[in-house]
């Protein structure tokens, strides 16, 4: 794919799988370069390394490179992808450069489905690392026990998320292919719960014929999905004890959860979690199979998720304002939200205030009962104004609205007003909660102190 290729830009350098991309590419000897609309602490530790930066769009910044990578989320009409096209530069997808990196691995791990990816990417990751399987690892969120989003290890195993939006993980080549869930999301891509189904299925058919499936059957879709999937299929289960592996004598203490790992009727392991809700038990079960399967003992397993303490925004302790903790997560989803707050709710807390960024307007239109539903979980949802993301406000729809359609919500206009009102009210035995998958984590700097 980059035979002849020196250098490389990519579109979108501040994303964090495109970060992860450019930094492997760097050590990896390419010039690199990229660009994105702001300064975020990806972008200025990847300057650190003497990464080109730019932030802006502009057809002269691709100078010089000898191919672009670009997202599925690029206009056509961005200047860099238009100007790389005229010139006959190699345009790379991010799913294909996935593809492209993870050849020559012999075993690739991929971790899909709506929710739980980056959770249960890192929990593998922390199985592979105890047990020395030196992993290769990109993921969606940074684990700091990786210092970061990906991990560079040899080239026995490569554990990635492979992310649904538009078909990406079609693009991939996984061993190993693990669906936690399936259900209706990014609905300016799929038009139906069939649609969906059929590309989930289509992705566990990328193993060949050695490959292996790890499918959640508690979950009526993944089952759904896996109809039409010809090769070996595993199961995982919190309900069924006969699945393949199934998780036996689940008990709660303020929201984290231990329990058994059964595999075909025998005791596996017992894994005490240190984060919260029941939706980590499905991640740490289907973490704990995907290990044993490919031959890690089960010892560096329970270490290894016992030892994990949360992927960057999810769920994740910012600080304190006043007597009320801070909490940032990336839920940007109804099934998501819910699974959030439940776990929240049962980390012992008086009160818990959700400071919720919906994400693109067709999300939240396409799912607007089901996101008033999960917000009203929250004692206290506050929603401030969409984030747009790649969209335009064409659907008619506003945080104002959801906000009317949530038991006991507000909305409020800026991030500024918000941390007013909550220096305010917040007390102690409050746990605030920011939530969602654009720039809403800047509330917990503002209530913190930064900026």
């Amino acid at each position: 794919m980059l035979e002849g290729c020196g250098s490389i830009f990519f579109i979108g350098i501040g994303g964090i799988t495109m970060s992860s991309f450019a930094h492997i590419s760097h050590i990896r000897g390419y010039r690199v370069g990229g660009s994105d609309r702001t300064e975020t602490e990806l972008t200025d530790r990847l300057a650190e390394y003497g990464i080109e930066i730019f932030y802006s769009h502009d057809a002269s910044h691709i100078e010089g490179y000898d191919a672009v990578v670009y997202t599925v989320a690029v206009s056509p009409d961005n200047p860099e992808y238009k100007a790389a096209l005229s010139r006959g530069i190699p345009c790379i997808s991010r799913a294909d450069f996935l593809g492209y990196l993870m050849t020559g691995y012999k075993r690739r791990v991929g971790v899909s489905g709506m929710h739980g990816k980056s959770t249960c990417t890192s929990m593998c990751a922390m199985a592979f690392v105890e047990a020395g399987g030196d992993p290769t690892v990109v993921s969606g969120a940074e684990l700091s026990a990786m210092g970061g989003a990906y991990r560079i290890g040899g080239h026995d195993n490569f554990v990635f998320e492979a992310c649904e939006y538009m078909d990406s993980f079609l693009d991939f080549n996984p061993t190993v292919a693990v669906v936690l869930n399936i259900e209706m999301d990014h609905v300016d891509y799929f038009s139906s719960m069939a649609q969906i189904r059929r590309s989930f299925s289509a992705y566990m058919t990328l193993t060949g014929q050695d490959g292996v499936a790890i499918i959640n059957a508690d979950d009526e879709n993944v089952m759904l999905a896996a109809k039409f999937f010809g090769g070996r299929k595993v199961t995982f289960s919190t309900k069924d004890p006969s699945a393949d592996y199934s998780a036996a004598n689940i008990v709660f203490d303020m929201g984290r959860a231990e329990f058994d790992v059964v595999r075909s009727g025998a005791f596996a392991a017992h894994i005490k979690l240190s984060v919260p809700g029941a939706h980590n038990v499905y991640n740490a079960l289907a973490a704990a199979a995907c290990a044993i399967l490919c031959g890690i003992p089960s010892g560096a397993i329970v270490t290894g998720l016992g030892n994990f303490r949360g992927a960057k925004r999810r769920l994740e302790f910012k600080g304190k304002l006043g007597g009320a903790d801070v909490y940032d997560d990336y839920a940007h989803h109804p099934t998501e939200i819910a699974a959030t707050l439940d776990a929240a709710r049962q980390m012992g807390y008086d009160r818990v205030i959700c400071v919720y960024q919906p994400h693109t307007y067709s999300r939240t239109k396409g799912l607007f009962d089901e996101f008033a539903a999960a917000l009203g979980k929250a004692d206290l949802p506050i929603l401030c104004d969409i984030y747009a993301a790649r969209e335009t406000d064409t659907l008619g729809v506003s945080s104002e609205l959801l906000a009317k359609a949530t038991r006991g919500a507000v909305y409020m206009e800026s991030f500024d007003r918000i941390a007013d009102y909550l220096r305010e009210h917040a007390r102690t035995g409050d746990l605030i909660l920011t939530m969602g998958a654009g720039d809403i984590a800047k509330l917990a700097g503002l209530l913190l102190g930064g900026k």
